[in-house]
């Protein structure tokens, strides 16, 4: 179970939100606002997934050769679900 919640339900939901607040802001402020936070967001996206893999295994105490692999595969292919959405909305706006 610890699995399922830290290693998929985790990095989804942290990229639901960037994907939020990322739109939220390139509507709110244009493009080049979005591309910013986007940019800024790296950071963030790194230490928090720093911070899910230093929980997930020396706190939680999981083993490492499933979470990690499973925690990174998740985090991988929603950032890649948000940079299409996001690239599409950038489209959109100028149509």
């Amino acid at each position: 179970m610890e699995y399922l919640l830290l290693g998929v339900l985790a990095p989804i939901i942290l990229n639901l939100i960037h994907l939020g607040i990322g739109l939220f802001i390139m509507k709110t402020q244009g493009n080049t606002y979005g591309v910013g936070f986007s940019a800024l967001g790296f950071i963030s996206k790194t230490a928090g997934m720093v911070f899910l893999t230093w929980f997930g295994v020396s706190y939680v105490e999981l083993d490492f050769k499933i979470y990690v692999p499973l925690l990174s595969f998740f985090w991988f292919i929603t950032h890649i679900f948000e940079a299409f959405i996001i690239n599409g909305a950038m489209k959109k706006k100028y149509k």
